[in-house]
């Protein structure tokens, strides 16, 4: 896998080295004449002397004046101009004009032609860095660049002691406010109290032995909310600006300076300002490094990134930049003193060289832990999940390669390579950065909105439960569209006009309408569900709120229909303008949906009567869970309704599911009163009267009890006598109770019933009556003695 991604890689930079420009000529490929140490001499000193260089000058104009012009350039051959025939090897093969086999050789005579013109002219910078020594030596040994360095040399450590004392006080000067900034940032909790520990330590340690990981993961930190990180922008911003006040104060002391008498000769000044503007330019780089890492605190920090690794950055940061920085800036002094063009791009170019050799040490000392953060969570299946996982096996020879190709372009000098690779990169990095900034703005506004409690949820109750419901899927949302228009943003930069394309052509337009179309449906569809949702829950809350407990109980009962309805109802409306949006002709799918409707309601009677007989008992509030009902001859407590169903628990624990087809009536005992009936049957030749007054006395010592007063509703009423017959008088009333109430006072009341009838004597009917009879002892021979007794029972 890794040696076909390289393969593939490398066929894109030999297609990128074989670009070449048409407009730039190409330069000779022969080396550069040899010359004597006299001639050299001679050269040097006409360029020293004013007045032999102004005549040599002169002499080159006269020459160019005279001079004939040049000879028209000769066509470059195409198709149409070779012969219809081409020659290989002795052997005529016949190609006809402008057909795919003349096309392919020009274009790979004309692609190794190019390749080998850049190999020769990286070979001669290759072979001019010596010049840099002997430049250097001109330098030291000829009297008058002597003189010139020497004289540059002061000023420029003139310049360099008064800004590093002006940097020093400034940024001394900046120190309080910067530290203010630091302190009125927010702080942020990393570690995780609430993750347990793992459970077994040398079981993942023989399993990250075994995976051949040398170092421990980090253990696992709590990135800052976007609402937090959005917070510290202006903060981070301001103390950019501080920061690059001392900056801006060397720019100015260089330039006084330079403009000044302290900055001498044209010569001096120049390689001043070259000292200056590069000296600013580094100090720049690092504030902005300080503002992205802020390795010193990371309570400023815009990064999810621990301070180890914020300060390892900035290091590194700090190296590439001096080293850059530095390198350029010797360049042009140089050529400012004499240096060659041809020794100041074999400079650079090595100087390049040592910045990808240092980039490429940062990739391959830090593959592990870039691989770790590539990787999927644990446990994560699935085709991206697979692409991660290659991708971190591989990422860092990918890497290595993109910088050896990028150093390569440069040094070959294909043309406007670097620059094009540059260009992408900076516009590609400014796009990811505006990306970033963008999500971090539009994310933390959602937390600030979604997450923190709203003022209205006392008028929208339920409504911080619904944000934070919805929290996930918006931000995900907004995820998806920043990257959408960050990828769009890449492509219209890389030359792809895919705005350009997007609103003039008919299909982009098409797809902008349809996009339009489709967010607002989703948006109108979300919009009605929690808006009828919020009005449920508000309605609820005032019946709550005014006691109404009964139409609340009812109301909560229907509310799982009434929601899956509408949530039908919403998805199928939705659904249908998002077919007919985007072209699909939803006709045939309403013909076939009616059609399918009247064959389920065929099929399914039984389940539509269910569904119908439900909505009608549930909305004459016929049962609600936990009453107690009789349905279909059978009793239980209600514990669940559902669509078609009631479900019931009997008294001895059973489960009863009947459907609501199957109800023809409905017994309800808690629908609030419970009568506690009263039937007592004394004997017949009790007294009804002083019975009466004794029932009358126990129900009033039972309201007395406060266990049992908040049940009954009412004293003892009494009927009167409601039967008489030759054993029994019966004597019947009730006690008006609760609907929960009643049987609890109904047994009391024959509980105390029976102890006070006993210890007043009145007796209790009982129908059954026992008779005994007792025969006196009698003795006789022929029988023993024997008792015998005679029972008869009514």
């Amino acid at each position: 896998m890794i040696r076909h991604i390289l393969l593939i890689v490398f066929g894109l930079t030999l297609v990128m080295l074989g670009q070449a420009d048409a407009e730039k000529p190409s330069g000779g490929t022969g080396f550069p004449p040899a010359i004597s140490a006299d001639q050299a001499r001679v050269a040097l000193d006409v360029l020293n002397d004013p007045a032999k260089r102004a005549a040599f000058s002169a002499t080159l104009n006269a020459i160019i004046k005279a001079s004939p012009p040049s000879a028209a350039a000769v066509p470059t051959q195409t198709a149409q101009s070779l012969p219809s025939k081409a020659t290989v090897d002795g052997q005529i093969i016949p190609l006809a004009p402008d057909s795919l086999g003349a096309e392919i050789l020009l274009s790979a005579s004309a692609f190794v032609n190019h390749v080998g013109t850049q190999a020769m002219n990286a070979l001669e910078t290759v072979q001019s860095l010596p010049l840099l020594y002997g430049w250097a030596v001109v330098m030291v040994t000829n009297s008058v660049a002597r003189d010139l360095l020497a004289d540059v040399s002061w000023r420029v450590g003139l310049f360099l002691i008064c800004a590093a004392g002006a940097e020093y006080w400034l940024r001394r000067a900046m120190r309080r406010p910067i530290l203010t900034l630091e302190r009125l940032a927010p702080v942020v909790r990393l570690a995780d109290p609430k993750e347990p520990p793992p459970m077994d330590v040398e079981a993942d340690a023989l399993a990250r032995a075994e995976a051949g990981e040398l170092e421990a993961p980090a253990p696992r930190k709590i990135p800052p909310p976007a609402w937090t990180l959005l917070k510290r922008g202006p903060l981070v911003l301001t103390r950019l600006v501080l920061e690059l006040l001392p900056v801006l104060g060397i720019v100015l002391i260089g330039h006084l300076m330079a403009g000044s008498s302290l900055g001498g000769q044209t010569a001096s000044r120049l390689i001043i300002l070259a000292v200056v503007d590069s000296y600013a330019l580094c100090a720049a780089l690092m504030c902005f490094a300080r503002m992205l890492l802020s390795p010193e605190t990371s309570r400023l920090r815009l990064f999810h990134l621990r301070d180890s690794s914020a300060a390892y950055l900035m290091r590194w940061a700090r190296r590439l930049v001096l080293i850059a920085v530095i390198s350029y800036a010797l360049g042009e002094v140089g050529l400012l003193l004499g240096l060659s063009e041809i020794a100041h791009d074999a400079m650079q170019k090595a100087i390049g060289l040592v910045l990808q050799i240092l980039l490429a040490t940062i990739v391959i000392r830090n593959r592990r832990a870039m691989r770790h953060w590539l990787q999927p969570p644990v446990g994560a299946t699935g085709a991206i999940a697979a692409l991660r996982n290659h991708f971190a096996r591989v990422w860092h020879w990918i890497a290595l390669f993109f910088l050896i190709a990028g150093w390569l372009i440069w040094a070959v000098e294909v043309p406007h390579g670097f620059a094009e690779v540059l260009h992408y990169f900076i516009v590609t990095a400014l796009m990811l950065i505006g990306a970033r900034l963008a999500l971090l703005l539009l994310l933390g506004m959602v937390d600030g909105i979604m997450r923190r409690p709203t003022e209205s949820e006392g008028l929208f109750p339920g409504m911080n439960a619904r944000l934070r419901a919805y929290h996930p899927s918006v931000t995900t949302a907004i995820r998806l569209t920043v990257y959408l228009f960050c990828m769009l943003g890449l492509l219209q930069l890389y030359g792809l006009n895919t705005f350009v394309w997007l609103v003039e052509s008919a299909l982009g337009q098409r797809i902008l309408s349809a996009s339009a179309t489709l967010l607002i449906t989703v948006i109108l569809a979300f919009g009605v569900w929690e808006a009828i949702n919020g009005g449920v829950q508000r309605h609820l809350s005032r019946l709550e709120r005014d006691a109404q407990t009964a139409k609340s109980a009812r109301l909560r009962t229907l509310l799982p229909l009434l929601r899956t309805t509408l949530l039908i109802t919403i998805a199928i409306v939705a659904g249908l303008m998002i077919l007919s949006e985007i072209g699909i002709n939803i006709a045939p799918l309403l013909a076939g949906a009616g059609i399918v409707g009247v064959a389920i309601g065929f099929g399914s009677q039984k389940l539509v009567q269910d569904l119908i007989t439900g909505i009608f008992l549930l909305l004459e509030n016929a049962m609600q869970v936990g009453d107690w009902v009789t349905v279909s001859g059978l009793s239980g407590t209600v514990e669940a309704l559902s669509l078609r169903t009631i479900r019931l628990r009997a008294g001895d624990g059973s489960v009863h599911i009947i459907p609501f087809s199957a109800v023809t009536s409905v017994t309800n005992v808690n629908r609030g009163l419970g009568n506690a009936s009263v039937s007592v049957s004394i004997a017949y030749d009790e007294d009804t009267d002083r019975a009466a007054d004794v029932i009358k006395a126990i129900v009033v010592g039972m309201r007395s009890d406060p266990d049992l007063s908040a049940k009954m509703l009412s004293d003892f009423q009494l009927w009167g006598v409601d039967k008489v017959d030759g054993a029994a008088v019966t004597i019947a009333g009730q006690v008006v109770c609760t609907d929960s109430g009643r049987w609890a006072v109904q047994r009391e009341f024959n509980r105390r019933m029976k102890r006070r009838f006993q210890e007043v004597g009145i007796r209790i009917f009982n129908p059954v009556q026992t008779i005994a009879l007792s025969v006196p002892f009698q003795a006789s021979s022929q029988k023993g003695g024997s008792d015998e007794s005679a029972t008869a029972a009514h």
